[in-house]
């Protein structure tokens, strides 16, 4: 089992912000939050410098190793300076390693 996290301070929303699922919609100079554990990554947000996280729309979602939730940490980070409502965007999932073949005599 893995456990990994990510912040990431002063992303400014583009126009329409970040859709939550407690508040609605969040703009400006917000904060991004991504936990990684069990194989799912949780998305918040909250206003940089404040006490209080959302659940950022769409989050929790599947995600199968620490590299995958760090490529969908950056992926939501891009989204929120995009705005239009961003939501936790889907990311294709990454090739599992293929277990090495038998050596044939």
């Amino acid at each position: 089992m893995g456990w990994a996290s990510w912040t990431t301070c002063g992303v400014f929303s583009g126009r329409g912000g970040v859709l939550t699922d407690e508040v609605g919609v969040l703009s400006g100079d917000l904060t991004v939050h991504t936990t990684w554990a069990d194989d799912t990554a949780q998305v918040t947000v909250q206003y940089s410098g404040a006490i209080d996280w959302f659940t950022m729309s769409g989050s929790p979602v599947p995600c199968c190793s620490e590299e995958d939730s760090r490529r969908l940490h950056d992926a939501v980070v891009q989204s929120v300076r995009n705005g239009a409502a961003a939501t936790v965007p889907v990311l294709p999932r990454s090739e599992p390693e293929q277990a090495a073949e038998p050596a044939q005599e």
